[in-house]
C-alpha cells in the first residue's frame, strides 16, 4: 500500500506557473446548467490528462494545455523561490514549462488518448475524434505567447458526428504498426479499426474495418454481412439497443501473453461482459514471441483434439478454424519496417483472411459465484480493466539452450486474465478467465457445419473472485462515472477515480498466492489450500484522496514516476490540480543464478517531527462563476417576453412567470454562494485549530531539542554560553561514570564473599556416598582398578556373574538338545536310552532356580538404582 508522502506542491499551485495548466481560460467559461434554456451535457468518461515522459498535455475545456513538469518545478524552485515578493505579479510568460494548444473542436474535450510511440494524441469530444500530430518538445519550448498550432486531423468526418452515436471508447491497439491504429467503440455497439498514415488523407476518412456488434451477436455463419449500415437512422427501441448499449473498451496490456493482446473486451451497461478475438488491423506487428507461442498452443490443441474420441463438433472445428489461420500466417514473408529513433526493426505481417476477417462475438459471460444480494438489473457498468494473462515462456523454450530476456514484470504474476468491472455504484467486481478467450470463428455457410456447431454451443463464463465496494451510499450519484487507471509500479495495482476521490486498489496480496497454487507448487491438500485462498487476504483499497461534495468531477488518476519528480499520482478538477506524492517503493529484483546482490540498508528519509501531509484546499467554483443573470436578462429582452420591459409593472401571468424564472435562477446562485462561503468559513476555523496544533507541537519539539542541548535553563538565570554548557555536562558524565565504577567494584567483593564458603562434612560424606553407589551400580567411571577393593562383591559384578552362568546353561541346553535330535534320528525305531540323559524335572527345576536369582538381581538392581535417582534430585 503507497504511503502517501505529501500532496500538491508549491510549483503547481498558484501563483506558480504550473497552476496555469489547469485553469479554464475566459473563453470556456460555461454558463450554470440551472439556466431554464440550458442543455444538460450528457455524462461520461473525463480522461483529460495524458502524459509523454514527463511532458503532460492537459486538456481544459476546448483547449490543451502543454506542460513540462520537471522543467517547471526546477524553473519553480531555482527562479521563483528567490523572488517571492514579486510572485502576484508575475503571470507567467512561455518558456516557462506550459504553453497553449489550440484544437478545432466545438465542444469540451473529454478524452486525451496517448498513443504508443507517443507521436499521435486522439482528441475525444462526446462525439467526434480529432488525431493531433505531436511536434517534438523543442519546439513546445519556444518563447511565443501564441498558441501552438500543431497538425489536426478529423477521425471519420461523416461517421464520428452529433447525429450519430457517442464515441465511449478510443482504444490504440497494442499490435498496431508503430503505433498507428486506433480502435473506436461507440455507444451503439460498433467497432471500427482505423490504420492511420499521415502520407495517406483517406485512412483518417475511412475505417479499414467497420463491425456491428448486434448483428454479430445474432450472426450464424461467417458469410453474412457484419458491417455498419449507412442508411440506418431508425432510433425507436429495441432489444438489442438495450442491451447492447456500450459503457466501455479496453485492450490488455502489451505484455500479456496468448491470445490476449488481440482481445477486446467490451462492457455493455446493463452489466453484460462480450468479448471479441482475434480483433487485429490489416498490417499488424506481433512482439517476437507472440507467433511462436501461439503455434506451439495451436499444434498442441489439434493433437489432443485428434487423439480425443469424445471431443465435441464444435471443439474439432475451434481447432481446425485456428490451424488453418496459423497456417495462413506462416505462408507468409514479413515486412521489415524501421522502427522509431532507438526502437528496433519490426516485422509486419498481413491480417490472415482464413477462416474469416471478422471473429465470432464470445458472450455475453455468465458470471459463476455471484453474489446472492446483487441484482443484475441494478447493475450499471462504467467501465471495464483488463490484465492479460502472463506470457508462458516454458514451453516455448524447452528444449532451446539460450533464453529470453523478458521484463520480471511478465514473466511473474498470473496464468489467467483478470477482468475489472466498475459500476456506478462504485462497485468492484473481480473476475477470472478461468477457461481463456482463444480467437474464435462464426462457421462457413453449412447446413451441416452449422447444425453441429449450433448443437454444441456453450455459454462462456467468468468466475467472480472478489467483489467491494470504493463508495459510501450517501456519495453514489445517478449522474457519476467512475474509471479505471492503470498503475507504474505493477500491472496488479490501479487507481479508481469517483466523484468523492481517488482509491488504489493491489490484487497482489491474493494474484502471487493463486498463481503457486495452479503451478501445484505446494504439497498441503486440496480442500486445505482452497480454504486457505478463499479465506485469506483479498484485494488491498484505501480511499487516498477525499473530495468534498459537490465540486467538479475529477479527471481520471495519472501514475508518474520519474527520477526528477518522484512517484505520484495527478488528477484535477475543472481549474486546479489534484496531485499525491508517494514515497518511492523499493524495485523487487530477483538475481539471476550468476548474480548475487546483497543490498545494504540505507536510511535517507527525513526526520519528521509532529508533521502530517493534509490535502490543499480548493475554495468552491462558485465563488468564480460568472452570474447567470445578465445572460438571462438578454435572453428576455430578446424573446417573447420583450414587450415586459417596455410597459409598466402588471399583475399578470406572463409577469408571474417572468419573476419566478428569475427567482429560481438567483435562488440558486445564492444558494452555491452560502454553502460556498460556509465551507470557506469551516475551513478558516479548522485552520486556526490546525495552526494553534501544529504551534503545540513545534513548541514540544524545541523543548526536547533544548532539553538535549541543553539550553532549558530557566529566565530568570543569567545566560550561559554554549561552551560553559558543554564542559558543565562533560564534568557531570565524568562524575556519574565514577559513581558507576565505584557501585561496580562493590558489587564484585559482595559476590565474591558470597560465594566463597566451603562444604560442610556432611555435605562431602553425601558426595561420597552418592558416588560409592554410582560406582557399584554402574561401574566406575574409569576403567583404572580402585586403589581399595572390598571384601563383598559389588552389585554389578554379581548381576555380571549370573548373565555369565545363564549364557553358559542356555549353551549347555542347546548342546543337550542337538544331540538328543542326532540320536534320534539315529534310531528312530527303538531309542536307546543315554547316560548323558537329563530327566524333565530336573532341568525344570534348575532352570527355575537360574530364573529367580536372575529376577532377585534384577529387582535389587533396580532398587539401587531408584535409591540413587532420588538421593541426585535430593
Amino acid at each position: 500500500m503507497p504511503k502517501i508522502k505529501s500532496f500538491a506542491p508549491s510549483w503547481l499551485n498558484e501563483p506558480s506557473p504550473g497552476h496555469k495548466l489547469f485553469e479554464l481560460s475566459a473563453d470556456d467559461a460555461r454558463v450554470p446548467a440551472a439556466l431554464p434554456y440550458g442543455k444538460k451535457q450528457k455524462p461520461g468518461p473525463r480522461r483529460t490528462i495524458a502524459r509523454r515522459g514527463t511532458e503532460v498535455f492537459i486538456a481544459s475545456g476546448k483547449h490543451i494545455r502543454w506542460g513540462d513538469l520537471a522543467y517547471i518545478k526546477d524553473s519553480w524552485e531555482t527562479k521563483y523561490a528567490t523572488r517571492s515578493a514579486s510572485l502576484d505579479n508575475d503571470d507567467g510568460t512561455p518558456g516557462d514549462g506550459y504553453r497553449s494548444i489550440k484544437t478545432p473542436v466545438a465542444d469540451d474535450i473529454r478524452q486525451l488518448v496517448m498513443s504508443p510511440n507517443q507521436d499521435l494524441l486522439a482528441v475525444l469530444t462526446s462525439h467526434t475524434v480529432h488525431i493531433c500530430i505531436l511536434p517534438d518538445s523543442s519546439h513546445l519550448y519556444a518563447q511565443d505567447a501564441t498558441p501552438f498550432k500543431p497538425k489536426f486531423w478529423t477521425l471519420g468526418p461523416t461517421t464520428h458526428v452529433t447525429s450519430r452515436s457517442a464515441v465511449v471508447s478510443a482504444l490504440w491497439h497494442p499490435l498496431g504498426v508503430n503505433g498507428t491504429a486506433l480502435v473506436t467503440v461507440t455507444e451503439d455497439a460498433v467497432v471500427r479499426v482505423w490504420e492511420l498514415s499521415t502520407a495517406d488523407r483517406w485512412t483518417f476518412d475511412s475505417a479499414s474495418l467497420a463491425i456491428d456488434l448486434k448483428r454479430l451477436a445474432d450472426g450464424t455463419s461467417s458469410d453474412q454481412d457484419f458491417g455498419v449500415s449507412v442508411s440506418a437512422t431508425n432510433k425507436g427501441f429495441s432489444p438489442d439497443a438495450f442491451d447492447m448499449e456500450v459503457a466501455a473498451a479496453c485492450f490488455p496490456a502489451r505484455g500479456s501473453g496468448g491470445w490476449s493482446l488481440m482481445t477486446l473486451w467490451v462492457a455493455m451497461t446493463c452489466g453484460d461482459v462480450y468479448a471479441l478475438c482475434p480483433l487485429l488491423p490489416r498490417f499488424w506487428a506481433p512482439p517476437p514471441t507472440l507467433i511462436p507461442a501461439l503455434s506451439v498452443s495451436i499444434v498442441a490443441t489439434v493433437a489432443a483434439t485428434e487423439d480425443d474420441f469424445e471431443a465435441s463438433a464444435e471443439a474439432r472445428l475451434l481447432a481446425q478454424q485456428q490451424l488453418d489461420w496459423m497456417s495462413d500466417l506462416d505462408s507468409q514473408e514479413p515486412k521489415i519496417v524501421e522502427g522509431s529513433l532507438g526502437e528496433p526493426v519490426v516485422e509486419v505481417y498481413s491480417r490472415p483472411t482464413r477462416p474469416g476477417v471478422i471473429p465470432k462475438l464470445q458472450g455475453p459471460f455468465e458470471f459463476d459465484l455471484n453474489p446472492e444480494d446483487e441484482q443484475d438489473d441494478e447493475v450499471e457498468l462504467k467501465d471495464i480493466y483488463v490484465i492479460g494473462e502472463k506470457a508462458n515462456m516454458a514451453d516455448l523454450m524447452k528444449g532451446e539452450d539460450e533464453e529470453l530476456e523478458m521484463d520480471d514484470d511478465n514473466e511473474t504474476g498470473l496464468s489467467l486474465t483478470v477482468i475489472c468491472l466498475l459500476s456506478t455504484s462504485g462497485q468492484v467486481k473481480i473476475c477470472l478467465d478461468v477457461d481463456g478467450v482463444e480467437a474464435q470463428w462464426l462457421p462457413p455457410r453449412s447446413k451441416r457445419s452449422s447444425r453441429l456447431f449450433a448443437s454444441a454451443l456453450q455459454t462462456p463464463s467468468l468466475l467472480t473472485f472478489q467483489t467491494f465496494d470504493t463508495l459510501k451510499p450517501v456519495e453514489v450519484t445517478p449522474e457519476s462515472w467512475p474509471m479505471f487507471s492503470g498503475d507504474v509500479t505493477s500491472r496488479y495495482s490501479f487507481y479508481i477515480t469517483h466523484p468523492a476521490g481517488i482509491t488504489y486498489v493491489s490484487l497482489a496480496p491474493w494474484v502471487f498466492r493463486l498463481e503457486s497454487e495452479l503451478q501445484g507448487e505446494s504439497d498441503a491438500g486440496a480442500e486445505f489450500r482452497i480454504d486457505l485462498l478463499a479465506k485469506g487476504q483479498g484485494s488491498e483499497r484505501e480511499r487516498i484522496y477525499t473530495q468534498a461534495r459537490g465540486q467538479n468531477p475529477l479527471a481520471a488518476a495519472t501514475a508518474i514516476r520519474d527520477p526528477d519528480l518522484g512517484y505520484f499520482v495527478l488528477s484535477a478538477t475543472h481549474q486546479d490540480p489534484v496531485a499525491l506524492f508517494f514515497d518511492t517503493p523499493e524495485s523487487q529484483v530477483v538475481p539471476r543464478e550468476s548474480q548475487v546482490v546483497h543490498p545494504e540498508p540505507v536510511d535517507l528519509a527525513p526526520l519528521e517531527i509532529g508533521w502530517e501531509s493534509r490535502p490543499l484546499f480548493y475554495p468552491s467554483d462558485a465563488l468564480n462563476h460568472r452570474s447567470a443573470l445578465p445572460a438571462w436578462i438578454d435572453h428576455l429582452k430578446t424573446g417573447r417576453r420583450r414587450p415586459l420591459f417596455q410597459q409598466e409593472l402588471r399583475l399578470s401571468m406572463a409577469t408571474l412567470e417572468t419573476f419566478h424564472e428569475g427567482h429560481k435562477l438567483v435562488s440558486n446562485e445564492v444558494n452555491e454562494i452560502n454553502d460556498a462561503v460556509a465551507e470557506l468559513f469551516r475551513k478558516c476555523e479548522n485552520l486556526q485549530e490546525e495552526l494553534r496544533e501544529q504551534i503545540r507541537a513545534a513548541n514540544e519539539a524545541r523543548t526536547k531539542i533544548d532539553r538535549i542541548t541543553g539550553e532549558d535553563s530557566p529566565d530568570d538565570d543569567p545566560p550561559v554560553s554554549h561552551n560553559d554548557v558543554i564542559v558543565d555536562r562533560l564534568q557531570r558524565a565524568r562524575e556519574r561514570h565514577e559513581e558507576l565504577a565505584s557501585r561496580m567494584e562493590k558489587l564484585k567483593r559482595q559476590l565474591s564473599r558470597a560465594t566463597s564458603r566451603d562444604l560442610s562434612d556432611k555435605e562431602r560424606a553425601w558426595i561420597d556416598e552418592v558416588r560409592t553407589l554410582s560406582g557399584g551400580i554402574l561401574g566406575p567411571e574409569t576403567d583404572e582398578a580402585s586403589p581399595s577393593t572390598p571384601k563383598t562383591k559389588q552389585p554389578y559384578k554379581r548381576f555380571e556373574e549370573v548373565q555369565s552362568l545363564r549364557d553358559a546353561l542356555f549353551s549347555q541346553a542347546e548342546v543337550l538338545q542337538r544331540s538328543r535330535q542326532d540320536t534320534d534320528s539315529d534310531s528312530p525305531a527303538s531309542p536307546a536310552p543315554s547316560s548323558l540323559q537329563i530327566p524333565a524335572g530336573v532341568r525344570k527345576q534348575k532352570m527355575a532356580q537360574v530364573i529367580g536369582l536372575l529376577d532377585r538381581e534384577t529387582a535389587l538392581v533396580d532398587a539401587v538404582k531408584a535409591r540413587i535417582e532420588r538421593l541426585s534430585v535430593r
